[in-house]
């Protein structure tokens, strides 16, 4: 199957299809219309053709999976590069490309965790948003793991949460201090709508949220520094 950008009334669409060499020319020359069994992307949905077979319609949803899973990936990385290279600019390309710029930095949190090199493309962008924040080489043990064993990301977040159980009834592991912060009920659901509308885990969006916050506040404090002319 190959895919096939082109304009339809304004918008972009993408056509699946079965690759053109496979289709057999007696059937081109009976006169089969070639869009059948093509799907459309467009702005609004998809455009499903009457008569489609299961399996276009199986491949067409693997496609599908694979660039939402990829759009992470690339919107991540498309934030990341705005704030690294137009400082002063970036807010602008966002706000002009109509996007919501919490999400985006929660997709540029995941990004910047993971060099291009340690993505695994068989796992995916949600797999890596659950390990974002710990240290690498745990990162790669549980990457390993969930690939090997083909967990879906509801399984890895299990098998990581049983992990940590076993390790505070062995003793292995090292309990932090934590001081417990009072949140109203009406808060912690507001937190959660937001969670899910960026389409990552709960505590990963609480830390990609802070650590957004953190930076922001000693970005800020830094270009106060250098106006007033003193060194950090």
């Amino acid at each position: 199957m190959t895919n096939q950008v082109s304009d339809v009334e304004d918008s972009k669409v993408v056509l699946f299809r079965r690759n053109a060499t496979a289709v057999p020319r007696q059937r081109k020359a009976a006169g089969v219309d070639e869009r059948r069994g093509q799907v459309l992307t467009t702005k609004v949905g998809l455009q499903m053709p009457a008569g489609l077979t299961f399996e276009d319609w199986e491949r067409a949803g693997r496609q599908l999976s694979g660039i939402v899973n990829s759009s992470s990936w690339w919107l991540g990385d498309w934030l990341v590069y705005g704030k690294d290279h137009y400082t002063d600019r970036y807010q602008r390309g966002i706000r002009a490309a109509g996007l919501q710029y919490q999400t985006l930095r929660n997709y540029a949190w995941v990004s910047r965790r993971f060099d291009f090199s340690r993505r695994r493309a068989a796992l995916s962008f949600q797999h890596h948003a659950e390990l974002a924040s710990l240290p690498i080489d745990e990162q790669e043990l549980w990457l390993d793991r969930a690939e090997q064993m083909q967990w879906t990301t509801k399984q890895l977040r299990s098998a990581i949460r049983d992990a940590r159980e076993d390790e505070v009834r062995d003793g292995s592991g090292t309990p932090e201090t934590m001081r417990r912060l009072a949140v109203p009920g009406s808060r912690l659901q507001w937190w959660h709508k937001a969670a899910e509308q960026s389409g990552i885990d709960f505590e990963q969006w609480v830390l990609a949220t802070l650590d957004n916050a953190a930076e922001r506040a000693l970005v800020e404090e830094e270009a106060e520094r250098e106006q007033a002319g003193i060194s950090a």
